[in-house]
């Protein structure tokens, strides 16, 4: 994490992986995208904000599938 004064050994921050989600196509909007879900979810009060968003992040991996040639059915 840029600038954590922390050790290696303290956690400072939330890393996320990227080979997943450039294997479904996303660019860096994808992963502003994600950033702001993440932000969203994790400043969020309410349940609104956290169900709106599972809603966004479903749409898009239906988008995206990891496998395409597996359907979907429900989760």
């Amino acid at each position: 994490i840029p600038f954590d004064t922390e050790s290696r050994f303290v956690t400072g921050g939330i890393r996320i992986g990227t080979p997943s989600v450039t294997t479904r196509g996303l660019k860096e909007q994808g992963m502003v995208k994600i950033a702001d879900w993440i932000n969203r979810v994790v400043t969020s009060r309410d349940m609104a904000t956290i169900v709106q968003v599972r809603q966004e992040v479903r749409a898009l991996c239906d988008q995206l599938p990891l496998y395409p040639e597996f359907k979907r059915t429900d989760y």
